[in-house]
């Protein structure tokens, strides 16, 4: 049984502390964020020790199932407006956010509970203060088949037919 298996059927003084690290090639840093009121500072499952900042973060897990389309939303508080900006520089670099999604114990931040979720921002909006954003494993279901298209450069006889 897993330190969070655990946690969720004994209670206990320990607290569950979702993290998000949203990363994007045009900003200069990776935005590292957990829900609750104090900072805290963990280790990821690489062992590289990160500061996460406290935010008014919310998040709902995608549902564990075989329908092929598994998305995480989440909500950012942005009182600060740094969100903010740092989407509208990956809009304008016309560039992909992709994001990881950690659960930690407080009792214990030397590693994650349990195995990150690793997902690309495929969506999102802005109301008011808060961002509001969608994220997806690999897609499954809009995935064209066949994978390799047939152009010219990959099958040159196409010009001929």
């Amino acid at each position: 049984m897993s330190a969070l298996e655990a946690l969720y059927a004994s209670g206990g003084k320990a607290a569950i502390i979702p993290t998000l690290e949203l990363f994007c090639t045009p900003w200069a840093a990776p935005l590292y964020i957990c829900q609750g009121f104090d900072d805290i500072t963990a280790k990821t499952e690489a062992g590289l020790t990160r500061t996460f900042v406290a935010a008014g973060i919310d998040v709902a897990l995608p549902k564990r199932d075989n329908s092929g389309s598994q998305a995480l939303t989440f909500a950012i508080d942005n009182v600060t407006g740094v969100a903010q900006q740092l989407i509208d520089r990956a809009l304008e670099a016309r560039a992909k956010i992709g994001m990881v999604f950690r659960i930690f114990i407080s009792t214990d931040l030397t590693a994650p509970a349990e195995a990150p979720y690793r997902m690309t921002v495929l969506g999102g909006s802005m109301e008011g203060s808060t961002v509001q954003l969608q994220a997806g494993y690999f897609d499954l279901i809009n995935l064209a088949w066949p994978r390799r298209k047939y152009t010219l450069a990959f099958a040159p006889c196409l010009r001929y037919i």
